[in-house]
């Protein structure tokens, strides 16, 4: 309880008893924090205005979100492509290897055994 609140409880359990005096003061607790609460959700700064989503706003990002839809599904195209385009060049690369490394071993298997 704030100072205030300990003054009038004082002044009113003198005239109407102490159970009804802490009663009241609740009572006009609740309502002065109700009050608050109400006036406190009913203000919005000039600032804040700004900020406020717009229909206009929300159907930009409705409209954004079907674009990025679409360009997700690209992108997945695309990664699909890349990742056979990379195996078939790992593929080429790795027979590539090994006939290079076996011509010489021919080679020098050939020789060495002139």
């Amino acid at each position: 309880m704030i100072v205030s609140e300990i003054k009038l409880y004082e002044l009113l359990k003198a005239k109407i008893g102490e159970k009804e005096a802490e009663a009241f003061v609740q009572i006009l607790e609740q309502r002065v924090d109700s009050k608050f609460d109400d006036r406190k959700n009913e203000f919005v700064l000039e600032k804040d205005k700004e900020k406020l989503l717009t229909k206009a706003d929300a159907l930009a990002i409705f409209a954004t979100k079907q674009d990025l839809a679409q360009l997700e599904g690209k992108l997945e195209t695309k990664i699909a492509d890349t990742k056979a385009e990379l195996i078939k060049w790992m593929f080429i690369f790795w027979i590539g290897t090994i006939g290079v490394l076996s011509g010489i071993l021919f080679t020098m298997l050939r020789t060495y055994l002139k």
